[in-house]
């Protein structure tokens, strides 16, 4: 395979020209840059008029250069490049010169690693967002013609069904249910964190966002005996997209739901800084255990983590509304942060600006 060098940076003292000795391409072995590239080691030429063997190092001493020197550019073992200084007087090598530009080439091969590291981290964010838009939106269809179809056998035929038959029915729209979820999750998020979808700032009442989630769960919260206490003014003003905000009320009282045993208790408060300008918002639970285990806590707001104490009790979920929640807050500037307590649950604690602090970086 043949090797082509790029010229990537040239610098040559004021009213010098170079004419056809600078050239933006040379091939593996060809030149001082190529003969350091492919041989992997420092190179000095003393006299450039008698290196009759190279064409380039002729042009160089047409324009008056006389000694040049070169090393090789590193990543790892492997060679990428070459660093090369040409000169205008004729001197021998000198080890402290070599040692200098193997330096100097050191730090250019680190920064370049470096560079190409994230420039791959960049690639494959946006390959694995692409990647999960195109699955989810390829999930949606059929679970959509699954979820239609299984709800209109159940109301069809609902006479006609015997009870294991109806069973079977519920675990068909149960199962397409949960995938329909996490497919629009899915999409959420990834929208979401990749900017696309928008946020949409408008005059808002938190006091009614709360009251609205509460009141959409009640059924779950009775069933299971659980007291839901709310401490909030009248009404709550603030800047902010309420769709996506009752997307946070919904996910964090879903959540302590799910975690809070039978006769438990989940507590929502909401309240303004004396300056009006932050809304401090917080969901606590009498939930498993005490709290989220330390080494949980680091990745709860990682993709499809699901805590131990989840996984251990078989309590159902995506791991992904968490990771939704937090990038809803923060787009409008906010931040939320699990609360350090000893008591059993845990603790959400929200801030939120009132007036627009919408963020537009992914």
């Amino acid at each position: 395979m043949r090797h082509v060098l790029l010229c990537a940076a040239r610098h040559a003292a004021p009213g010098r020209r170079l004419g056809r000795f600078a050239l933006d391409e040379l091939g593996s072995g060809a030149g001082l840059p190529g003969r350091v590239y492919q041989q992997g080691h420092p190179l000095w030429i003393r006299d450039l008029a008698a290196d009759t063997a190279s064409l380039r190092s002729r042009a160089a001493a047409r324009i008056g250069l006389h000694v040049a020197v070169g090393v090789p550019i590193n990543t790892g073992a492997r060679s990428i490049g070459a660093l090369c200084v040409y000169g205008d007087r004729i001197e021998d090598p000198e080890d402290s010169l070599t040692t200098l530009l193997v330096g100097v080439a050191a730090q250019v091969g680190q920064y370049l690693e470096r560079r190409r590291a994230e420039e791959l981290t960049i690639e494959l964010a946006r390959t694995k967002d692409e990647f999960l838009a195109l699955v989810t939106h390829e999930l949606r269809n059929p679970l959509a013609v699954i979820t239609s179809t299984a709800s209109l056998l159940e109301e069809e035929l609902d006479g006609l069904l015997d009870a294991d038959q109806r069973h079977y029915v519920h675990t068909i729209l149960r199962g397409a249910g949960r995938l329909s979820v996490m497919a629009d999750d899915l999409l959420d998020l990834a929208q979401l964190e990749s900017g696309h979808l928008a946020i949409d700032p408008a005059p808002s009442d938190l006091a009614a966002i709360v009251e609205h989630a509460v009141a959409a769960i009640a059924a779950q919260t009775a069933e299971k005996t659980l007291t839901v206490t709310v401490d909030t003014p009248p009404r709550l003003d603030l800047y902010a997209d309420s769709n996506r905000l009752q997307q946070v009320a919904d996910n964090l009282l879903s959540n302590a739901v799910k975690y809070t045993p039978a006769g438990g208790t989940i507590t929502i408060t909401a309240t303004t800084d004396p300056d009006q300008a932050w809304i401090t918002w917080t969901f606590t639970d009498t939930g498993i255990g005490i709290g989220i285990p330390a080494a949980d806590r680091p990745h709860l707001f990682r993709r499809f983590y699901r805590a131990s104490t989840a996984l251990d009790r078989r309590i159902p979920g995506t791991g992904l509304g968490l990771v939704i929640t937090r990038t809803i807050i923060e787009r409008h500037g906010g931040t939320i942060t699990l609360a350090n307590h000893n008591a059993p649950g845990t603790t959400f604690h929200i801030r939120i600006p009132t007036e627009p602090h919408i963020t537009t970086d992914p």
